[in-house]
């Protein structure tokens, strides 16, 4: 039991203070008080969101995003009252505490005097409450805790700037991986697809909620694959980021550093690090990003050096979106197929293309079918599928039924990379892999960060150099397979698509954390 001292502390002082000065200390004390709620909310979203605390100089733009969200998956009309209801409530609430201070602050003498009193008591109770709890007036005491709130979100900006400083050198060192003599050589001639599954990570395949789903998934994938004369690696990666933000993993992944904040995101858009794409570019390959999710301008394209970019206005898709979500992954990989490797292959080159697929991001409502790829189309086929089942407000006023539609996606999403690999994907090498883990809501509080990824080829001996190094064998990773970095794996994928990469080279990690 503990009582806020801040409460009989604020009151002796507009108690004491005259009139004037108690009225311009009550907005001061409102300022303090409803910034530190305002920041303790941020945190209890943030945590539920992305299992972290807010970074006041960091996280700005997650208004921006939170927003884009919203009106995605519930339309702009309801998202914009839902958010002028909770800023309603908000300056309520604000105008509230002001003006019972004001009351407080303009009681007559006799009361005066009796309030003095009382608060005296509440402040002794409180003072006594403290020192008689858990631990007393120790440092790790609740309630000192509770004091060094904002000395801790001080502290957290002062470790940011310097961050960011260290990482802007960083930056400016090269790595000599992508400079090698023979560079892709070992892969020379054949298309490389980089595939990002949304929301992919490790719980989806041990959870023991989502494994009896997931799990049998892998192996029927594995044996398809198989049939058709693939073969597959597979190992976990730590991804920068957790519940959302999947541009960081991207970036991360790409350019062999660990970009775990929008700040350091944006360091690197304005640098010359050349990244994996840049990288297959200037080697001879045709770059593409394939981006269903991309819906405005997106002025960081230009870091990556894609020769071609297809967003989500490019790819063609004519029938109706599955609420945030643009086009099933389907649809994306069919546009894929006939837009960029077709064409390239017409031209007899080779492609290296990014696709980020989204069919499994929330609010996994509905979820796609898998239909015969010759009826595809212009995705007007899917309307019938993106109509039905319940709306997102619907299916997230139930946790389970959240848990249940999530694990639901992922399995669509697994379906339908390998049935697309097993039909188009002969002489091409596939890096699959989770961007990061959903949720805490479908994951639990302190879940791992990591993520699948997938090496899945005809080349036998490719993908065995990939298992030399500890990857497993096969679409299911070992419980005790190592985690890595996720920056670590550009470089990695370099050395293996190499002539001359040797086995045990394959260990070396980026340098940059």
């Amino acid at each position: 039991m503990r009582l806020p001292l801040e409460i009989p502390l604020i009151a002796l002082a507009l108690l004491f203070f005259p009139r004037p000065g108690a009225k311009l200390l009550s907005i001061l004390f409102t300022l303090v008080v409803f910034t530190l709620l305002f920041l303790k909310l941020a945190d209890y979203g943030a945590q539920t969101a992305l299992q972290r605390d807010v970074n006041p100089y960091l996280d700005f733009h997650l208004i921006r995003n939170g927003w884009n969200f919203a009106s995605g998956a519930f339309g702009r009309v309801a998202a914009g009252l839902g958010i002028a209801a909770v800023l309603g409530l908000f300056l309520s609430l604000f105008a509230s505490f002001v003006w019972a201070q004001w009351q407080i602050s303009d009681f007559p003498r006799p009361r005066r005097n009796h309030a003095i009193g009382i608060v005296t008591v509440l402040l002794a109770l409180g003072l006594a409450l403290w020192a008689i709890g858990p631990g007393g007036l120790a440092p790790g005491n609740a309630h000192a805790r509770t004091y060094d709130y904002l000395d801790r979100r001080l502290t957290l900006i002062t470790r940011s700037i310097v961050d960011l400083h260290s990482f802007e050198t960083t930056l400016e060192s090269r790595s000599d991986v992508a400079s090698r003599p023979d560079l892709f050589q070992a892969i020379k001639g054949r298309d490389v697809v980089l595939i990002f599954v949304e929301s992919y990570g490790r719980s989806a395949v041990e959870d023991p909620a989502y494994a009896g789903l997931i799990r049998p998934r892998l192996a029927r994938a594995e044996a398809q694959l198989a049939q058709a004369g693939f073969s597959s690696a597979t190992t976990w990666l730590t991804s920068p980021t957790v519940g959302g933000m999947s541009w960081l993993a991207h970036g991360t992944l790409l350019s062999g550093l660990n970009v775990d904040s929008q700040a350091r995101y944006d360091l690197l858009m304005r640098s010359t690090r050349p990244s994996l794409n840049r990288i297959f570019a200037d080697a001879g390959w045709q770059t593409s990003a394939v981006m269903p999710a991309i819906t405005m301008e997106w002025p960081e394209a230009a870091y990556f050096g894609y020769d071609q970019i297809f967003a989500s206005d490019d790819l063609g898709y004519r029938g109706k979106p599955f609420n945030w979500v643009t086009m099933p992954d389907q649809y994306t990989l069919s546009a894929f197929e006939t837009r960029v490797r077709r064409l390239a292959h017409a031209r007899s080159q080779a492609v290296m293309s990014e696709i980020a697929l989204i069919s499994s991001h929330a609010p996994w409502t509905p979820i796609p079918e898998l239909i015969d790829w010759q009826h595809v189309g212009d995705g007007t086929i899917f309307n019938s599928q993106a109509e039905r089942g319940d709306p997102p407000a619907v299916v997230w006023s139930d946790p389970a039924r959240v848990q249940r539609q999530y694990i639901k996606a992922v399995d669509y999403s697994l379906q339908t990379i390998a049935d697309y690999i097993t039909r188009f994907g002969e002489d091409a090498i596939f890096i699959v892999l989770g961007d990061h883990q959903p949720a805490a809501i479908i994951t639990g509080l302190h879940a791992s960060r990591a993520v699948p990824l997938h090496i899945i080829s005809q080349d036998k001996v490719l993908v065995d150099r990939f298992q030399s190094t500890g990857f497993s064998s096969g679409m299911t990773p070992d419980r005790d397979t190592p985690e890595h970095p996720m920056h670590s794996m550009r470089d990695r994928l370099i050395t293996a698509f190499s002539k001359n990469g040797e086995p045990e080279t394959l260990n070396a990690e980026s340098e940059a954390e």
